[in-house]
């Protein structure tokens, strides 16, 4: 994949904290693309090429997927059990960005493959500490 190719899939249903992690992101000079969608089902339609995503290359995978997990219409532990059963999108890294604390989330989200959970942080300087583990993740590539 080339470094031009690389984008990241943020699956976020608060518009607060999609503004917020852009603006971290932007500032901390991250150089990908990241497309937004803001619910479980809208992330499934795009990863799986359905729905409003229809004629889309499923091919065209995300580097990374930002993931909330709580979740308008699919819960966001649905939608990493998925992609993560499937054979093209099992490989995609996935960093769970949500407000949850508990346990039986971060330990159900290990189970299914979580590269990283990160509680939501509530100042700007922490979301911009997001923007750069994500680049860490990504350089790994």
């Amino acid at each position: 994949m080339s470094k031009d190719a690389i984008y990241v899939l943020h699956v976020e249903d608060n518009p607060d904290d999609v503004e917020l992690t852009r603006i971290a992101f932007k500032e901390a000079g991250f150089p990908h693309k990241v497309v937004v969608v803001n619910d479980g089902a809208a992330a499934l339609d795009f990863l799986f090429a359905t729905g409003k995503h229809e004629g889309r290359d499923k091919g065209d995978t995300p580097a990374l997927i930002l993931l909330d997990l709580n979740l308008p219409k699919v819960h966001g532990l649905e939608v990493l059990r998925r992609l993560k059963a499937d054979a093209l999108l099992k490989h995609v890294l996935v960093v769970v960005l949500t407000s949850s604390s508990e346990d039986k989330d971060r330990n159900r989200a290990a189970e299914l493959g979580t590269n990283l959970y990160i509680q939501k942080p509530i100042s700007f300087d922490s979301f911009a500490a997001v923007a750069r583990k994500v680049e860490e993740l990504l350089a790994a590539l």
